[in-house]
């Protein structure tokens, strides 16, 4: 195999994930999903294009109907998208890897802002990229900040492609509006290809209603700028299994874009299309709910983890986890593998989302019952007082 490939890392998380096996007791917050199931509107379009036999092929680029649906829910958000400049793919994670396939040639510079998701700076590698890492700062109250001038700095006229998510897994961390504009501009001056990773910005708290989103690339860009930015149905949506995503992006690249889904996955299935069709048109229903919950969710889980004594965290603005750090701990992995083991608590260790992460810890609070998440943190005050030593 490629020494790309042999190189890439197994997930850490699932290490943790994997030392509770077979184990009912534990408490498990490790992965970035909420633990409600889809909508049942949604679940029954899948179902109803299955009994009227769409089991074909679609399109390489995704339904007619629902290329112009994410058209206009987009421009709902941002301002006026074209369909032309949409494709459906099969999962965010295939929406990131397909851009940086058609991004990104052996040797080329990427910079990525990190600490973040793995696959992100993963993929360039399996490009063969040469990768260049630009650490977002932790604060002294535990939240995160983006060193403007460094990430700027790092950009020259041989950076390829910039990577960036906002808001930001694990941190939440999000972009502001005037730091977009300071990277649009510049980008705009190298000629930097931008990969906007936005599959959280709907998971954004400065809106008390639920309806809004954060701030994005697509708000302050021109259809013609070197700029794709990938999407999931995953997190606002409650659809992470049913593997289906979408980019936005110029519109000379969107032909180019459907050959390119042709050599990776042909096309997204069609009854998944179907129902995606189905969340969209309920779009003001469904995501204000789940954005109103996670947002209680958090408000439940942060003050809680602030209360015990040697943790640390911060309420973000956007995203679905607290980071915290806890004193006396610097090997997050060592530390996530005892809290499974001696507490039966399952949190993800920061290092799978880089060194810059190491020490610290990311805790999914998508859960249906907040009762889940206090008992979470009973088990950790408990452990941190009775068994850390």
């Amino acid at each position: 195999m490629r020494q790309a490939i042999l190189n890439l890392e197994a997930s850490k998380i699932r290490e943790v994930a994997n030392a509770s096996m077979g184990r009912a007791d534990v408490l498990p917050f490790w992965f970035g999903e909420s633990d409600e199931v889809t909508p049942e509107p949604i679940r029954a379009a899948a179902i109803a294009s299955l009994q009227a036999g769409e089991t074909f092929y679609a399109h390489n680029l995704g339904l007619p109907e629902l290329r112009q649906a994410l058209a206009e829910y987009t421009a709902c958000l941002h301002g006026p998208v074209d369909a032309g400049r949409i494709a459906v793919t099969s999962g965010g994670v295939n929406a990131l890897m397909l851009a940086v396939q058609a991004l990104v040639d052996a040797g080329d510079e990427v910079v990525a802002v990190t600490p973040v998701w793995p696959n992100l700076t993963g993929q360039p590698r399996i490009m063969g990229a040469r990768l260049t890492c630009v650490a977002l700062r932790a604060r002294a109250d535990g939240a995160w900040a983006l060193d403007l001038p460094g990430l700027l700095a790092a950009i020259t006229p041989r950076t390829r492609l910039l990577v960036v998510n906002s808001p930001n897994n694990p941190t939440g961390w999000t972009l502001t509006r005037a730091e977009q504009q300071a990277i649009l501009a510049h980008c705009r001056a190298t000629g930097t290809w931008i990969l906007a990773d936005e599959v959280y910005e709907r998971l954004y708290y400065r809106d008390d209603t639920g309806s809004g989103a954060a701030p994005s690339f697509l708000d302050i860009s021109a259809p013609e700028d070197r700029l794709v930015v990938a999407q999931s149905f995953s997190k606002a949506f409650l659809m992470t299994g049913w593997r289906l995503g979408w980019l936005a992006m110029p519109p000379a690249m969107a032909g180019h874009m459907g050959t390119l889904i042709e050599f990776n996955t042909s096309c997204a299935p069609v009854f998944v299309q179907r129902a995606a069709l189905v969340a969209l048109a309920q779009a003001e229903r469904i995501t204000p709910a789940i954005v109103r919950h996670l947002r209680s969710c958090r408000d439940t889980l942060v003050p809680l983890l602030q209360a015990v004594p040697g943790v640390h965290a911060s309420a973000a603005p956007g995203g679905m986890y607290a980071f915290l750090r806890v004193d006396g701990f610097a090997d997050s992995l060592a530390l996530a593998k005892r809290l499974v083991g001696e507490a039966g608590l399952g949190l993800a260790p920061g290092v799978a989302f880089g060194p810059e992460a190491e020490g610290w810890l990311r805790w999914c609070f998508a859960s249906r019952d907040a009762a889940r998440l206090a008992q979470g943190v009973r088990r950790l005050g408990d452990w941190l007082v009775s068994g850390r030593r």
